[in-house]
């Protein structure tokens, strides 16, 4: 064997229970008690969980966006991933006009390969139907392995949105070919009235961020979104939910047996709309913006009762500089916040607290993502799959700084909290990348996963 893993505490989705792992050719190769065999590398886990690979289904690593590019590359954004736990990162390649879908995917995989420290897949951002041809692509798309297509709802000036009628042309393909339609779900003429009037009054701070962005502006899309994925019984997969009233339509529409899946952000976890009023508000800009109280509550409710599929970051960091060209006016402000090294440890900290069960985070933040976009590889500690496995020290306290992060921002959102347990190694494929604060792997060692489409 490559590896064995002995004495941990194995966490599935379902499942506890301690065991050693054996490693060979970057599979996994026996799981069992006692395991006695021979080993190049053996690691004692005890009093140790031993978890699956994380998997951050939600990213834009090196993103033209607001007039500049998001501060982390592939190589620093997966560097990031490993030392927090996760082992595949999925990123969103934007298709513009003129432009098909593979061509699209694979001029950003000639981009991540050579950098990616972890595995990689991807999602692609449709904004232009190109008269049809990029529906005809669709098989094309999956036949490579990209599983899943995304629709903006909003960011109509910018030349991302698309309009209703190409969003359900989009689901009704995507049904027929087995794709999931990925939805960031706002109201772009809600937003444009809201930003006029608030220029108008000369209310240009962080706060007005979440203002001309409140909460009905995300529901009305929401259940928008969820209406038109009912009227075709399309598969909608809900991007960074944050408010209530979208949630629970899509809740609903769960209950009634439609194919709606939930993701939400660490972010709308862990702070509220408040911080915009704070001197450092323009930080957290990220869009949809940080919501109230309620919303919170409803999104841990949700996720306590197994409504919310899954948790994944929305990783779009830049530098303080860029975030200061808001600093008078917030339309100014890029969007977007750090998360991809703190979405496991942040998780698995609430279960180490008791506000979920390790099972759940598990769940959450590997299986279900592994589940939904077609890794057949990836997801649990399972006899074959991956060998993507995290040994997590649940006694150790940990407090984030940037100065402790692996990325290239120069600040985070996270910066002073503090997380109980942390991950202590992570293995990608059998090869340990991480180790006890220190990144261990190599750029171009991660490998694209190429997915299985939901038939």
């Amino acid at each position: 064997m490559d590896l064995i893993i002995k004495n941990g505490t194995i966490i599935n989705a379902k499942e506890s229970y301690t065991a050693d792992i054996a490693v060979k050719d970057g599979k996994i190769a026996c799981i069992g008690t006692g395991l006695d065999m021979k080993a190049d590398q053996v690691v004692d886990a005890k009093g140790m969980l031993v978890l699956p690979g994380g998997i951050d289904v939600h990213t834009h690593l090196a993103m033209p966006f607001g007039g500049t590019v998001s501060a982390d590359s592939y190589l620093a954004g997966t560097r990031a991933a490993a030392c927090g736990g996760v082992t595949t990162v999925f990123d969103y390649p934007i298709q513009r006009k003129g432009r098909g879908i593979v061509e699209t995917v694979k001029e950003r995989m000639a981009m991540c390969d050579p950098e990616a420290c972890v595995d990689y897949a991807f999602h692609c951002c449709i904004t232009d139907l190109n008269e049809g041809a990029i529906l005809d692509e669709f098989q094309s798309a999956v036949d490579y392995g990209v599983t899943s297509f995304k629709c903006f709802l909003v960011y109509k000036k910018e030349g991302l949105m698309v309009d209703d009628g190409s969003l359900v042309k989009i689901l009704l393909k995507a049904k027929e070919v087995g794709a999931m339609t990925n939805i960031h779900a706002e109201n772009p003429d809600l937003i444009d009235m809201y930003v006029a009037q608030f220029k108008a009054e000369g209310k240009l701070s962080a706060w007005y961020h979440y203002m001309s962005r409140p909460e009905f502006v995300e529901a009305e899309a929401d259940k928008r979104a969820v209406h038109w994925a009912k009227s075709v019984d399309g598969s909608l997969y809900i991007v960074h939910m944050a408010d209530k009233e979208g949630l629970e339509a899509a809740l609903e529409a769960k209950r009634q047996g439609y194919n709606i899946y939930i993701e939400t952000c660490p972010q709308y976890l862990e702070f509220t709309s408040d911080v915009y009023k704070r001197e450092d508000g323009r930080n957290f800009v990220c869009s949809p913006p940080i919501k109230g109280q309620e919303s919170q509550d409803a999104l841990w409710e949700a996720i306590r009762l197994g409504g919310i599929d899954t948790v994944a970051t929305d990783h779009c960091p830049f530098q303080s500089f860029e975030k200061d060209w808001g600093k008078d006016d917030f339309t100014k402000i890029p969007n977007g916040c750090a998360g991809i090294e703190n979405l496991y440890p942040y998780m698995l900290s609430a279960a180490n607290q008791g506000k979920i069960s390790f099972n759940r985070a598990v769940e959450l933040c590997a299986e279900n993502p592994a589940k939904l976009f077609g890794c057949a590889e990836k997801g649990s500690l399972t006899v074959g799959k991956d060998a993507d496995i995290v040994i997590y020290d649940p006694k150790k306290d940990f407090t984030i700084s940037v100065e402790n992060m692996h990325s290239d921002y120069d600040h985070t959102i996270w910066e002073g909290k503090k997380v109980k347990g942390y991950p202590v190694k992570t293995f990608v494929r059998g090869t340990l990348v991480y180790a006890d604060g220190e990144f261990t792997g190599k750029p171009g060692f991660g490998k694209y996963v190429k997915r299985i489409p939901k038939k």
